[in-house]
Parts: structure tokens; C-alpha cells; sequence
């Protein structure tokens, strides 16, 4: 199989995959496609919150495949690109894997900070966005494993599996850098 110039990257919630991603597009140049913003647009048009949406994917195949299908439909027309997608590894064979990982507290304190996040995903308090994001990762894993017979707490899915809890953006992508320099040649 042909290496492409797409780097897909995944992670736990809040990780910093968009963070992360746009740190990325500065450095290399390269373009953005983001799963997640599509799936929160059609959330919103549906007036449900995201973990509302969740529930509704499962009811709803099809969909969840049509969102999977629009990374790989826009991958396979276009290079030197970030794709954003939590399956966006499984949807580009071809492409340099991320996964990021964060400590589920850290994780918790960024999505219950995160302004961007309130108009689909909006807490109470930090134990009600911890119960949130564990649910939704369950949720999304079990559905992936129904669906797509992948699981993508399986780390060996990977190139490189990053730990973003305690370092800065920064960091991390000189890590993916540098690792995706190896990984092309």
C-alpha cells in the first residue's frame, strides 16, 4: 500500500486533537479535515447535545457510516493533509496514525473549560463531564466494534501513541514530526 502524505489522528477526548492538528497545519503546510466539526453540525441541526447524538448513532447506522465514509471521500482526493477523525486511522489505512491519550482527569478539566464545546456538549460540573466522556467513549467503542470490527483502544492501530497529559501542544507535535519524517521514508 502507497504512504500518503495524511497524517489521521485520534485520541481520548480532549487530548488536544484539534489543538494538536492545528499546530501541525502552521508546521507542514498541510490542510485540515475535521471529522468532529461534522458531527457537531449535525448534532446541532438535530437541537441534540453530542451525547444525545451518541445515543442517536447507534439507532442510526448509516449515518455513522456516512460520517466515517467523508474522511476517507476526502483523503482519497487530496494529499499533504491532517485528517481529525476518531476512526480517520481505520477509514485511511495508508495514512500516519496518531492516538493521543490523556489522563481522564485532565481530560475532564479541558472539555469542562472548553468554550467551543458548550454549544453541543455542555456540564454542570467536572463529575458530570467525567461520567459524560467515559460514557461516550463506551459508547462510540462498542458501536465501532459492532460496526466496523476495529477497536480503537487497541494501540498497536498506531504509529505513534502520545501521552498529552502533561505537555504542551508544542511538544507533541515535534514528537509526530519527527516520527512521520521516519515513517515516510
Amino acid at each position: 500500500m502507497e504512504k500518503k502524505h495524511i497524517i489521521t489522528i485520534t485520541g481520548d477526548h480532549a487530548s488536544g486533537q484539534g489543538t494538536v492538528s492545528n499546530v501541525l497545519k502552521e508546521r507542514l503546510g498541510y490542510e485540515i479535515y475535521r471529522n468532529g466539526q461534522y458531527v457537531r453540525k449535525l448534532a446541532q441541526e438535530k437541537g441534540m447535545s453530542i451525547v444525545e447524538f451518541q445515543v442517536y448513532l447507534n439507532e442510526h447506522p448509516d449515518l455513522d457510516k456516512q460520517i466515517e465514509k467523508s474522511a476517507k471521500e476526502y483523503a482519497d482526493l487530496h494529499d499533504n493533509l491532517i485528517v481529525d477523525a476518531k476512526l480517520g486511522w481505520y477509514a485511511i489505512p495508508n495514512s500516519f496514525k496518531v492516538y493521543l491519550k490523556v489522563d481522564i482527569d485532565v481530560s475532564v478539566k479541558r472539555a469542562f473549560e472548553d468554550k467551543n464545546r458548550k454549544a453541543t456538549e455542555s456540564f454542570e460540573n467536572l463529575e458530570e463531564a467525567k461520567e459524560k466522556i467515559l460514557y461516550r467513549h463506551k459508547e462510540e467503542t462498542k458501536r465501532w466494534i459492532e460496526e466496523y470490527n476495529v477497536n480503537r483502544d487497541d494501540m498497536s492501530n498506531y504509529d505513534i501513541v502520545i501521552d498529552t497529559s502533561n505537555i504542551s501542544p508544542d511538544e507533541v507535535a515535534d514528537k509526530i514530526i519527527a516520527e512521520y519524517k521516519k515513517w515516510l521514508n
